[in-house]
């Protein structure tokens, strides 16, 4: 069966909507101005700038006087118990597990506060496995940390575990990148944003993660064969289903006449230039009995960090992680 991986951070989790909300809380708690609510939000950056620029920068600007580690424990407390994970991602999560698909969760990031998410908002038992660079050494985009994913979540395909394997997320140069590099297929969740990166693109690109499922499903169930959009599309006629996504070649500008057609989810399916994966015939025991090697197992996994494709370890090599 194939292997699904997913981002944490805007993608399985609306972490700038749960930001915002312990910002506005932060200011009210402090009796600071509710104006600044919008200056915190630029300057978290989608939690891509350090927590400690952060918070020195909020010390700094309004006098207060507790330690910077005081209150990054303050902040942690306070993200986690306004994050959720949203019922139409539960759903979509669902949805694929139904369909076969093994799933699996890659975040960059501290080991301890991604795993409180993961406990927090009940994704554990609806993934096979995790990695957080943290505790793997490593973080994306680099393919160690993928391949690291499929292991956690004892994936064994007959075949090439990359032509199997798709990655979901909301950040370019992590998400997409690492996909690109390890030679997976990827969705990317554009969230309203146009794509902007020249060296890779992804797969497709939808507005969020249920779609972007869809998408994916859609294309496993529907293969197409030949080369690029335009020439599978054209002899595949199927019904409209709307606007669920975006192939990577219409994320650049294109000639006027080719910036006239319209986008329809049977232009997704022809995107797709290699054979997708058929579901397994039969799932593991362990679905069948409706649980999940999460739930079987502890968090923080005991399975051997060895890369997919080599027995070797490369932990030297392996890129220490930010937290």
């Amino acid at each position: 069966m194939p292997l699904l991986l997913l981002d944490l951070d805007n993608t399985l989790l609306p972490r700038d909507a749960a930001f915002r909300a312990w910002a506005g809380d932060f200011l009210a708690e402090n009796g600071l101005p509710a104006g600044d609510l919008d200056w915190l939000v630029m300057l978290d950056g989608s939690g891509y700038v350090p927590r400690s620029t952060v918070l020195g920068a909020a010390k700094r600007r309004y006098g207060i006087d507790r330690s910077v580690e005081s209150m990054l424990a303050h902040y942690r407390d306070g993200i986690n118990s306004h994050i959720q994970c949203p019922d139409s991602h539960v759903a979509a999560l669902r949805e694929a597990r139904e369909a076969g698909w093994t799933l699996g969760i890659v975040s960059n990031g501290g080991t301890l506060p991604q795993l409180e998410k993961i406990r927090l908002t009940g994704l554990a038992p609806l993934v096979d496995g995790w990695v957080i660079s943290e505790e793997a050494r490593c973080l994306k985009p680099d393919p160690l940390i993928f391949e690291i994913a499929a292991r956690r979540c004892d994936f064994r395909p007959a075949g090439d575990w990359k032509a199997q394997t798709w990655m979901v997320g909301d950040y370019g140069p992590a998400d997409i990148a690492g996909a690109a590099a390890t030679g997976l297929r990827s969705a990317w969740l554009h969230h309203g944003r146009p794509w902007a990166e020249r060296a890779y693109r992804p797969t497709v690109s939808a507005p969020g993660l249920p779609e972007a499922v869809r998408v994916i499903l859609t294309a496993g169930e529907h293969p197409v064969a030949g080369r690029g959009f335009a020439a599978a599309a054209a002899g595949r006629p199927q019904r409209s289903r709307g606007q669920l996504a975006i192939p990577a070649s219409r994320l650049a500008p294109l000639p006027a006449k080719a910036a006239k057609v319209p986008m329809t989810v049977q232009a997704v399916q022809a995107v797709q230039t290699v054979q997708a994966p058929q579901p397994a015939q039969s799932a593991p025991a362990a679905r069948a009995a409706g649980t999940s090697l999460a739930q079987q197992a502890p968090l923080v996994k005991a399975l051997p960090l060895v890369p997919i494709e080599s027995a070797q370890a490369r932990w030297g090599d392996a890129a220490a992680a930010a937290g």
